[in-house]
């Protein structure tokens, strides 16, 4: 009968495990002082030889040899752990046999002495899932057992382990497989099988694990179905629902030229394969997010999982964008396939994401508005000074000399009639509250000032810069607009004594040269609101 991959070429001792050297030193020191622990938890993810690691070290302890870090594997005890059906090695699944009986049963079978090896050992599986009563049933029993158990809890969420019980155990923290030892290990494995495969279908392999080499060995397991003897990196990846580096590509080759209707058409492409649309986007996050490790610490970096060949097309790719556009893509793309996983309409969340990616790299920060504003106004050449007219062939001496007539403004400086004026003026732009200010405020105009006097609750309204260039309009010259506080039967008749510093915050916030220098930037901003931090 065919036996999967990942039950064939499963390590039958230490020398064989890859990627948990940590938890194989320590084991192996651990057996060879004889200092052998009643309770161990083995806790990681999927896929990364917790279970594996339990039968070896249960073989180390019950071998003939033993207890030895080398077990012969020709004994019966070792062929019976080897098959799963060694009479004193009992593996439990604590899904399916969670309860506070199950545990009482368990707990009267440690009375026994084990019928022919020298532990008698629990190794149960998915410990989380036992209940809070079980595990307290087994409390006293892991703390205090007879010297012949050994208790191995295999888990996927230590966090779910009640302390109780974690502190009478010696935890051991799996790690996620490398890369490159997974990669490893696929390409020994079609050797052995005589499957032709290159280094590209075997990352395609490796990536699809994620750092689980069972998970690695039954895509190759299902590769082989589909393909036979000669594995296509192509066929693989249509297998596994992946995606190229090229069909993710077209995202930022759009996204390089700006180009909103390609993203439109990805989307339809997509739609029209049958593919899935939130599995697009969690591979285009990792994609983005492969990227930009690359751009940060370049190509050669081992926080990428991807072949020599990929990570030299990430790093072409990565050298077109800024560390912070790709950040800013991550971002949106995270935030995106959330919004997936719960839409009715998946195309168009998707239209309007990528969209969304288009205009955001588009985007510019403000320290960069500010300085490229900042060039083009002292790149402003001054307008040459007017040449003076040729010296006239007789010229005739000026009896006295003629003072320039001094510039009348366009309009009277009567308080009423400026009042009047740009009250009309506000209410035909629609400008109420600008008008309303204006009613309730005395003007007075100088050679270059306007100053409004005004009651309190109309000094900020006084100060939008639509007022500004209303009046400029209606005087044809810029004039500086001042506003003074005056107290008036306009004001409320409550006013808080901290009005007075509430002003002086804002006149002291309007007047600073940044904040100037930014409204002189751009003219249309409006402060709204002024706050003292230290309030």
């Amino acid at each position: 009968m065919y036996q999967v991959l990942a039950r064939k070429y499963r390590p039958q001792n230490f020398a064989e495990l890859i990627g948990q050297e940590h938890v194989r030193l320590t084991l192996e020191h651990a057996i060879e002082q004889k200092r052998i622990a009643h309770g161990y938890i083995f806790a990681g993810q999927r896929g990364t030889g917790k279970t594996t690691v339990a039968r070896i070290l249960a073989r180390c302890l019950n071998c003939v040899r033993g207890p030895s870090v080398s077990p012969c594997g020709a004994c019966s005890s070792c062929t019976e752990i080897a098959a799963g059906n060694s009479v004193d090695v009992i593996e439990i699944d604590a899904a399916s046999n969670r309860g506070i009986n199950e545990m009482r049963e368990l707990r009267e079978s440690i009375r026994y002495r084990p019928a022919r090896d020298r532990y008698k050992i629990f190794i149960i599986d998915e410990a989380h899932q036992i209940t809070s009563e079980a595990f307290n049933a087994l409390l006293k029993t892991l703390e205090e057992p007879p010297e012949w158990v050994v208790f191995i809890l295999c888990t996927t969420e230590a966090h779910k382990i009640p302390t109780t019980i974690a502190s009478r155990c010696q935890q051991f923290a799996f790690r996620s497989v490398d890369f490159a030892d997974v990669l490893a290990r696929l390409e020994w494995v079609c050797r052995q099988e005589g499957i032709e495969a290159d280094e590209e279908t075997l990352a395609v392999l490796a990536q699809a694990g994620e750092g689980s080499v069972r998970d690695s060995l039954s895509a190759l397991d299902q590769a082989i179905a589909c393909c036979g003897r000669r594995l296509d990196a192509g066929e693989v990846r249509r297998l596994l629902g992946a995606f190229s580096l090229e069909s993710l590509r077209q995202v930022t080759e759009a996204l390089a030229r700006s180009d909103t209707g390609r993203m439109l058409e990805l989307v339809q492409a997509l739609e029209r394969d049958g593919r899935n649309l939130q599995h697009f986007c969690r591979e285009l996050a990792r994609y983005f997010r492969n990227l930009l490790v690359v751009r940060i610490a370049g190509a050669k970096s081992r926080l990428v999982a991807a072949s020599d060949r990929e990570l030299e097309q990430l790093a072409a790719t990565a050298a077109s964008f800024s560390e912070e556009d790709l950040t800013r893509y991550l971002q949106l793309t995270l935030d995106l396939f959330r919004d997936l996983q719960f839409s009715l309409q998946p195309r168009f969340h998707l239209e309007l994401g990528l969209l969304k990616l288009v205009h955001a790299g588009r985007l510019v920060s403000i320290e960069e508005a500010l300085a490229a504003a900042e060039k083009a106004a002292s790149g402003v050449a001054k307008p040459p000074a007017r040449p003076e007219p040729p010296p006239a062939a007789n010229p005739v001496p000026a009896e006295a000399p003629v003072r320039p007539a001094a510039s009348q403004p366009s309009l009277p400086a009567g308080d009423a009639s400026w009042r009047d004026r740009l009250h009309a003026a506000l209410l035909a732009g629609g400008h109420t509250f600008l008008a309303d200010a204006v009613e309730h405020s005395s003007v007075k105009e100088t050679e270059a000032e306007l100053v409004f006097e005004a009651p309190r609750e109309y000094s900020l309204t006084l100060q939008d810069k639509k007022l500004s260039r209303i009046v400029q309009e209606l005087a044809g010259r810029p004039l500086k607009i001042s506003v003074r506080i005056v107290e008036g039967p306009a004001a409320p008749a409550h006013a808080d004594p901290k009005d007075n510093s509430e002003d002086e915050t804002a006149r002291r916030a309007l007047s600073h040269p940044e904040v100037e220098r930014f409204r002189q930037l751009f003219p249309d901003s409006q402060v709204r609101a002024v706050r003292n931090l230290k309030d």
